[in-house]
């Protein structure tokens, strides 16, 4: 399985400025799958360390966390020689151990030639420390849509795509369309993309997604204090419920009659910073940078995951195959406004927001803050070309790029852009 952030761990090895390196994510996204790929190619050993499945490990990160001790003890424990330049250490699930977390600090100051990398899931890390400044980081998401379609044999389809090639990108643009419907249904955890790329079998495919969202539910008691657990579980369950309005504002009365802010900001809080939800903050203004702008109480929420969210929403197979492309369209959108959310955060690393005019009668999905710009992004779940709320924006702040993704094929005029929703996470290669 072909995972992009290869990439960046190859850039991480090759840095002469090189820290001990903390692959963060949620949970099963494939952290550990991809550090050990990675050690098995790139060095010559790889010696792995999970500090929750083996307790005695946590023997070795005691009051002497210098390198020396730790390297000393590993060394005698694995019987294994550790080479600076060509072992590849893994500390997986490190959040279970807080010294190995504070060992960071010292391989950094002291003997940063070690190739240290740890994994640790955003569950159990949310809560905990780590050397701030001295180490590096990554961030793993479910798979892309072009990850998506490399695992399922369709590579040629991200090469055309790459290439640029506008004249086969139209040729293909149902086949492609066809491929996004599937990606909406399947989404992009690492299980459940190998179990349809091995079988091919959706009703397969929905029960692995159900096993992860019951386990994620199980890792609730695990890691909240208690009285905070039942509302944990409410702002989880309400998500299908609050991407099914035409306005996807947040409300807490909709979660529980009565329910406020305060009564649920701890709750909110830990299951963003698990990475489980993202969370799109509103601004009224285009003016950078957008998070001095940002509105804490008016947001929108969005899943880890599209097929996550397809399958809490307890979505028919069906629904993916009408001709009609109905799958675009319901939850009045939401599903490929998860899908751009999911997208941009994987490919683009950019800030994101979303648009409302003061008067609340217009909304872009999201705005971007991009090479000093603002982008506004417009998503449509048809090929229906009208856009309200875009226009209003265009013509208050007059932006010299904009973006509407749909079922339409690429195009572009006068810096309005629009790019088909298969491609959406090319938007570097489209803007200026």
């Amino acid at each position: 399985m072909k995972r992009f952030a290869y990439s960046n761990l190859l850039k991480w090895k090759n840095s002469p400025k090189r820290k001990p390196l903390i692959l963060y994510g949620a949970r099963q996204v494939g952290k550990t799958w991809l550090l050990k790929e990675f050690g098995k190619n790139e060095y010559k050993s790889m010696m792995y360390l999970n500090f929750d499945t083996n307790r005695k490990l946590h023997n070795y990160f005691g009051d002497d966390i210098s390198p020396k001790t730790i390297i000393t003890s590993l060394e005698n424990h694995f019987q294994e020689k550790i080479s600076l330049a060509d072992t590849l250490l893994i500390f997986d699930e490190i959040q279970e151990c807080q010294r190995a977390k504070d060992s960071l600090k010292y391989f950094c100051e002291d003997a940063p030639a070690y190739n240290i990398a740890a994994a640790g899931s955003f569950l159990g890390i949310a809560g905990g420390k780590f050397p701030v400044g001295q180490v590096n980081e990554i961030v793993l998401y479910p798979l892309s849509f072009y990850e998506f379609l490399n695992a399922i044999g369709q590579e040629q389809l991200v090469n055309i795509i790459h290439d640029q090639d506008t004249k086969l990108i139209k040729n293909m643009h149902g086949l492609l369309i066809d491929k996004l419907k599937e990606y909406f249904y399947v989404g992009g955890m690492p299980e459940v993309v190998k179990s349809y790329a091995d079988a091919n079998d959706l009703q397969a495919v929905r029960e692995v997604q159900k096993t992860i969202l019951n386990n994620y539910t199980a890792d609730f008691s695990k890691h909240i204090k208690g009285v905070d657990i039942p509302k944990v579980r409410m702002l989880w369950d309400s998500m299908p419920a609050h991407l099914s309005k035409e306005k996807k504002k947040f409300i807490y009365k909709e979660v529980k009659i009565g329910g406020r802010a305060k009564e649920f900001e701890n709750a909110m809080d830990w299951l963003v910073n698990t990475g489980l939800v993202y969370k799109i903050a509103k601004t009224t203004e285009s003016k950078l940078p957008l998070v001095s702008y940002a509105e804490r109480e008016s947001f929108k929420l969005y899943m880890l995951d599209v097929g996550l969210l397809a399958a809490k929403s307890g979505l028919d197979i069906k629904t993916f195959y009408q001709p009609n492309h109905e799958v675009f369209k319901e939850f009045k959108g939401a599903i490929a406004e998860q899908y751009v959310v999911q997208e941009l955060n994987t490919f683009g690393g950019l800030p994101i927001f979303y648009w409302g005019s003061a008067t609340g009668k217009a909304e872009v999905d999201f705005v971007l803050q991009y090479n000093n710009e603002i982008v506004p992004v417009e998503v449509k779940s048809d090929l229906n070309k009208k856009s309200y709320s875009l226009n209003v924006y265009m013509e208050a702040y007059k932006p010299k790029q904009a973006i509407r993704t749909s079922l339409n094929h690429f195009g572009a005029d006068a810096g309005l852009y629009s790019i088909p929703l298969y491609m959406i996470a090319s938007l570097r290669d489209v803007l200026l």
